[in-house]
């Protein structure tokens, strides 16, 4: 008699379907990490572009100054020939009614270059112009020039005021000197990456 023996097998179980979720996910987290990469180097663009900004920025204020000392250090040197317009060092005797445009390189156009207009050593090119803060053009202040009285802008001396007990209200008990009038030096830069700066003082001659 034949016996026959069963004999079990492990139950082996058929591999599902695959569906891609897990595909979808990587995708998605990798799509997320290439925006977060993204957006980091645009932030560190920007704050190198900032930066580099600011530096152009400070250079050309810097670079206005000097304007403005060469200005000075010239009207310094020059105060007892500044009746009539110097148009070559940039002096004008007069100043227009309207403040000038300075934003408008026309108003810049007989403006004194410094080093003859080559730029710095950091790229800027400096302009300055001094005006004598009076209405009319080549005359003395107080003086009537081409029918107008020539108003000049000043203050006067607290050195030359008449000492107290004076009687300082009759006309002649006024100023020993003339009171002493006023200059303006405005100063340019304009750099790199189109960077420009406007520098202005106000000063008086003493």
């Amino acid at each position: 008699m034949n016996r026959h023996t069963k004999r079990a097998f492990p139950c082996v179980q058929m591999p599902r379907r695959q569906r891609g979720t897990m595909l979808i996910i990587a995708l998605i987290v990798l799509v997320a990490m290439t925006l977060a990469g993204i957006a980091t180097m645009r932030s560190v663009d920007t704050a190198s572009l900032t930066a580099g900004n600011i530096a152009l920025r400070q250079s050309s204020v810097n670079a206005a100054d000097r304007g403005i000392q060469v200005g000075y250090e010239w009207l310094f040197a020059n105060f007892g020939s500044t009746i009539s317009d110097v148009t070559a060092s940039g002096y004008f005797s007069s100043a227009p009614t309207d403040e000038p445009n300075w934003s408008d390189p026309v108003s810049w156009q007989n403006a004194f270059k410094l080093n003859s207009g080559t730029p710095d050593a950091a790229g800027n090119v400096v302009s300055f112009i001094i005006q004598r803060l009076c209405s009319v053009p080549n005359c003395a202040p107080g003086d009537k020039c081409l029918g107008k009285d020539n108003v000049c802008g000043s203050t006067p001396d607290p050195g030359t005021i008449d000492p107290e007990g004076q009687d300082h209200f009759r006309v002649a008990g006024r100023f020993t000197l003339p009171p002493a009038i006023h200059y303006r030096i405005t100063a340019r830069a304009v750099g790199p990456r189109n960077s420009v700066s406007v520098v202005q003082v106000m000063l008086r001659a003493i």
